[in-house]
């Protein structure tokens, strides 16, 4: 049995549903005999982009709200890195706030 993963990602409401077709097109979100599989819930993300940066939303040396959406998907181990590619491939932002856990046998 192949060790399992959970991949987070935070990305603007807009932008959900292309980064969540990059993922799935990847084979992130495999659950038994589903697939596209995920959860989605809102929230507000921050952030203030430094001297150097080249934000795909607002202005370097402004702190900045927009409304994300935070996407979970599982991923099995020999697909997770393609996962974790494309999602970055699709996702606007240029440094992406994200998580990928190895998830526990029970």
């Amino acid at each position: 049995m192949s060790k399992k993963y959970k991949l987070i990602v935070f990305v603007p409401v807009a932008d959900a549903d292309k980064v969540r077709e990059a993922i799935h097109a990847a084979g992130g979100g495999k659950l038994g005999n589903y697939s596209h599989s995920s959860f989605s819930s809102r929230g507000t993300g921050r952030f203030k982009p430094e001297q150097g940066a080249n934000p795909s939303f607002g202005k370097v040396g402004k702190i900045e709200e927009i409304e994300e959406e935070r996407i979970e998907v599982l991923c099995e181990e020999n697909v997770v890195q393609d996962v974790v590619a494309a999602m970055k491939k699709a996702h606007p932002y240029e440094e992406v706030a994200y998580d990928v856990y190895e998830l526990a046998k029970y």
